[in-house]
């Protein structure tokens, strides 16, 4: 038996579908729900973490409908997009984190060492005597990360968990749930952004309209587009040059480029033996290209192949 399993969920709003028959398991580790706004992915989570009953199918958390039920939530952590934090006027960053720890029954001494720890994992320790209110949007993002995973649940359940964070702060929180996933953790992630979430994980869920489109392993999921051309755009100050010592590479469709910016972008069904070529032409024939990136690797693309026509 999976951690967590979802069978046929729908959940309705009114006349608007929210989830689709949805069909999911997960296990220990980390698993990205990929999507846009409006995919499904909020309410997916809703209802694993018990807040929200599904219209028709069922849901088990460790062997049990999560639904209102205090077993379930206790072994829980859980971070919504929406969600503030609402401490006490003037209250330190340490004090609230003891709070909520002793209003979920621990003993002072084992609610203090479980805060410290906490603030040391999200890197809070130097603000533990500040007011929570004086927190940036950064730092009151890191607060609830160590809000919900204060009591060392079995599961986190994290609504857009890097909103808000600077590109160190996105660092540092995508290694400490890669670390909370060593560790065992069933730890479940929503996100919009493609590359943050190949850092730390390659276990997604592509998500639509409130409809699976696809789940497993990121690099079978991006087979999926394979049959289609990969758009990949080059920098350069000799665009039109490169251009025609590209012509040569296997598997090139087309090119077009622009002296006047600097940029080629070209179309081939063999992404990796291009790669290859281009990798001779820099370091055997002193080709120059300042930066080259796939147009197609993001998840807006992986979505247009999957639902286009």
């Amino acid at each position: 038996m999976s951690v967590i399993e979802l069978r046929r969920v729908s959940r309705w709003y009114g006349s608007a579908l929210g989830l689709r028959r949805v069909d999911l398991d997960f296990d220990p580790g980390v698993t990205a729900l990929l999507g846009p706004n409006g995919a499904g992915k909020s309410t997916l989570i809703r209802i694993v973490a018990g807040l929200l009953r599904p219209s028709s199918g069922e849901v088990s958390v460790a062997g049990e409908p999560p639904f209102a039920n205090s077993r379930v939530f206790a072994r829980l952590g859980v971070v919504l997009e929406e969600g503030e934090l609402r401490p006490q006027a003037r209250i330190s960053v340490f004090d609230w984190l003891v709070f909520l720890l002793r209003l979920n029954g621990f003993a002072e001494a084992r609610a203090r060492e479980l805060a410290a720890s906490r603030l040391s994992e999200l890197g809070l320790l130097e603000a533990r005597d500040r007011s929570v209110t004086t927190l940036s949007r950064g730092m009151k993002q890191r607060l609830r990360l160590a809000q919900a995973a204060a009591h060392d649940p079995e599961l986190l359940l994290l609504d857009e968990p890097l909103s808000g964070l600077d590109p160190l702060g996105r660092h540092e929180v995508i290694e400490w749930l890669r670390a909370q996933g060593q560790r065992g953790k069933t730890i479940v992630v929503s996100s919009h952004i493609l590359h943050e979430v190949e850092l730390m994980t390659q276990n997604v869920v592509l998500m639509a309209e409130g409809t699976v489109l696809a789940s497993g392993n990121l690099r079978e999921i991006r087979a999926l587009i394979d049959s289609h051309p990969h758009r990949i755009a080059i920098r350069t100050p000799s665009p039109r040059a490169l251009a025609r010592r590209l012509l040569e590479a296997p598997a090139v469709l087309s090119i077009e480029f622009s002296e006047e910016l600097g940029r080629l972008e070209l179309e081939t069904n063999d992404p990796e033996s291009f790669y290859s070529f281009v990798s001779t032409l820099v370091l055997e024939e002193n080709a120059v290209v300042d930066e080259i990136q796939s147009a197609d690797d993001d998840l807006e693309s992986v979505f247009r192949y999957l639902v286009g026509p």
